[in-house]
């Protein structure tokens, strides 16, 4: 658990950067940081790993107040990934990668071990890799390799600032499927600084909205955000066309789905095509569109027939997802 107390910094007697930022983030849950450009996302960032010092609040991992400890060891417990992914260019993919664990003083054999467990983790075959240097990489590659090393000593926070903005929009969204993956397997508490909406509700367990100056609008889960805007500025931020947004975090429930119709033939429908509940809204209405007859078939988790979903379903569902939204929010 990481949790900011009235977390302010100052650079002079203007507004401050961040002024009194409050926020708990659960062990486990990623936190996305979002806002306009001179909200203190990133400066929020490197306060909680003391690359700035606050000016006042205090910060707190695990119940210990971090702005007591000295920095160098307090950085060998959070895991730190930027957008240039700042690998050091002569030393080769394995030694990138044992860096903290050496800096920690483990013998060769876990060290060695360590690498090996960290690259097959992030999906690089270690025999393929280790030696290689960062030039010979992709940019891809580089961001897994930055990756792999900030988990180097199994922090119990990980630290991201615009992890995924320096890459091809495919490969970005690779990327972001592979962390989702990766998160489901070692459930880091992860703070992700980004300026992307749609990374934002695609990667956050909960969004921090910020305005100009670090103040928190909004805290809540995408469906929250994207649902019930906390504020105008949050409305705004979000944009007009949130509903459609959201969509991307509302998962398919087999209640939604409607009992075949007598014209409705199962074997024949959508190609063979079907769906599983737990299936984003979204990606029902895209399985709907793609589908001739605009019907697709439902399946329950033990693969069980548990309906027809037409466009007319789509809409029910997401109506009924609002409307259960105060409730989950409480």
């Amino acid at each position: 658990m990481i949790a900011l107390e009235a977390l302010t910094k100052r650079y002079g007697p203007g507004p401050p950067a961040v002024e009194s930022l409050s926020l708990e983030v659960v062990t486990g849950e990623v936190c996305a940081l979002i806002g306009p450009s001179g909200s203190g996302k990133s400066t929020t960032l490197r306060m909680i790993n003391r690359l700035i010092e606050p000016s006042s609040g205090k910060i707190w991992l695990d119940g210990e107040d971090v702005t007591r400890l000295a920095p160098v060891e307090l950085r060998r417990r959070m895991g730190y990934v930027i957008q240039q992914v700042g690998l050091f260019p002569h030393l080769n993919v394995a030694d990138n990668v044992a860096t903290v664990p050496r800096l920690l003083g483990w013998n060769r054999a876990q060290v060695r071990d360590r690498v090996v467990e960290l690259l097959e983790l992030v999906g690089l075959d270690p025999p393929t890799y280790a030696k290689r240097w960062p030039h010979e990489l992709s940019g891809g590659q580089r961001q897994r390799v930055g990756v792999a090393r900030a988990l180097g000593a199994d922090p119990p926070l990980l630290l991201m600032d615009e992890p995924f903005g320096a890459i091809d929009p495919v490969t970005r969204y690779r990327l972001q499927s592979e962390f989702l993956d990766l998160q489901q397997r070692v459930r880091k508490t992860v703070v992700l600084v980004t300026h992307d909406l749609e990374e934002a509700v695609r990667l956050g367990d909960r969004i921090a909205l910020l305005r100009e100056g670090g103040h928190l609008e909004q805290y809540a889960t995408p469906g929250e955000v994207l649902g019930s805007p906390a504020t105008p500025f949050v409305a705004d931020f979000v944009g007009t066309d949130r509903s459609l947004r959201r969509l991307a975090v509302v998962p398919l429930k087999a209640s939604d789905a409607e009992p075949p119709g007598p014209d409705d033939d199962l074997a024949t429908l959508a190609g063979g095509r079907r769906l599983r509940v737990g299936v984003s809204l979204r990606d029902a209405l895209a399985a709907i569109l793609d589908t001739p007859g605009a019907v697709v078939v439902v399946e329950d988790d033990g693969g069980n027939v548990a309906g027809v979903l037409r466009p007319a379903s789509v809409h029910a569902a997401a109506r009924r997802s609002l409307d259960e939204a105060p409730a989950e929010a409480g």
